[in-house]
């Protein structure tokens, strides 16, 4: 007994060093991330050598722009702002510094995404061992929900990279806010490798918690890219108003490396819209848990309440998405009031409400 004890200290304290260690990779490739928005623009030299590439490949062309322009040498104009995505396009379009718009930029750009994958192996593997300390699913409690939830939405990044989708420009908000997740779990949520509370002895335990974490996950991405939208779309407003007030120097530099406002709204409907069917069946598994663990499908919990309260905050923002006059902003707002029900539900009842799904360990 005292032996199984030992191995399975030992188990937990390898899974801090592994999320610890996947902590200060993600750092990293955080750092990495911000070389490749910093570099990832085209300055005025590259600007120029690019003008001068093209003069040595179409000297005609060239030389007719040089002579309109009375001589000298031609400097190429910071790429045309996207205002609209493109017609027909399955993909969404990055921005010309989210995408290494430069050789050197794509360089970070690589760099971040290996060091994002490293980070993200070294996550797993503390989460499973995590999972072999305590002998069960390690979602528990609430620092083991961070852990999980934070390494299933950088898995899905990484999943859509790997099949080719044009959202590398998610990374630098997506390994920002998994840091601070992380950060928060180890030094407030952390709570030693115990076991369940008997309620939670149940193999619903693996369908309904892993729903919520993977639906979660999902809608993160599609909270991140809502909010990139906002900032985008009123970037996009001032650049079609000459007469306006235009965007600064720093606004430019950052939001012209994000896809179109539209891209970004497409986006973050389709993320929402994929996952709502399965934020739907969450909801039913945990009405089914219920049945079986407190002899009664809902009894308004504050819990199961503000998983409602999620659900329908969802699902009028699908139907906004669909509602002529409703479009675009004002949809966006209900997408992330929606998600701001799903934080509460799990940091805001979990932590000051008292109810049958008091399990957070802190």
């Amino acid at each position: 007994m005292n032996i199984a004890a030992a191995a399975n200290e030992t188990l937990a304290h390898n899974s801090n060093l592994l999320v610890y260690s996947a902590m200060a990779v993600y750092t990293l490739a955080f750092v990495a991330h911000m070389s490749e928005w910093v570099f990832g623009s085209r300055s005025k030299v590259a600007r120029t050598a690019a003008a001068l590439t093209s003069q040595a490949k179409a000297p005609a062309t060239v030389s007719a722009k040089v002579a309109q322009q009375g001589g000298g040498t031609a400097v190429l104009e910071r790429p045309k702002v996207i205002t609209k995505s493109a017609a027909g396009s399955r993909d969404v379009p990055d921005g010309p510094g989210a995408a290494g718009g430069t050789e050197k930029g794509d360089l970070y750009g690589r760099i971040a995404v290996s060091l994002t994958v490293l980070a993200w192996g070294l996550h797993v593997g503390g989460v499973l061992t995590r999972a072999l300390s305590v002998q069960r699913a390690p979602w528990g409690n609430m620092y083991e929900f961070s852990t999980t939830f934070a390494a299933v939405a950088v898995g899905i990044y990484l999943l859509l990279l790997t099949l080719r989708k044009n959202v590398r420009w998610i990374g630098l908000p997506l390994v920002t806010t998994v840091l601070l997740d992380l950060g928060l779990a180890v030094s407030v949520l952390y709570t030693a490798s115990d076991q369940l509370v008997p309620a939670l002895h149940s193999y619903w335990l693996w369908i309904h918690v892993s729903c919520a974490i993977l639906s979660g996950a999902v809608l993160y991405l599609g909270a991140v890219a809502t909010l990139l939208f906002l900032f985008r779309d009123r970037y996009e407003a001032k650049l079609a108003d000459p007469a306006g007030k235009q965007p600064g120097a720093f606004a430019t530099s950052v939001l012209e490396r994000l896809p179109s406002a539209a891209s970004l709204d497409k986006f973050a409907y389709r993320v929402n819209a994929t996952v709502f069917p399965l934020w739907t069946f969450t909801i039913i598994a945990g009405a089914i848990w219920a049945e079986a663990a407190w002899g009664r499908y809902w009894g308004w919990d504050p819990k199961e309440v503000w998983a409602f309260i999620t659900w329908v905050g969802y699902a009028c923002y699908l139907h906004a998405r669909s509602t002529a006059g409703w479009k675009g902003r004002k949809a966006a707002w209900l997408g992330l009031i929606a998600f701001a029900c799903y934080l509460f539900n799990y940091y805001g009842v979990n932590i000051f409400v008292t109810g049958l799904h008091s399990y957070a360990g802190v």
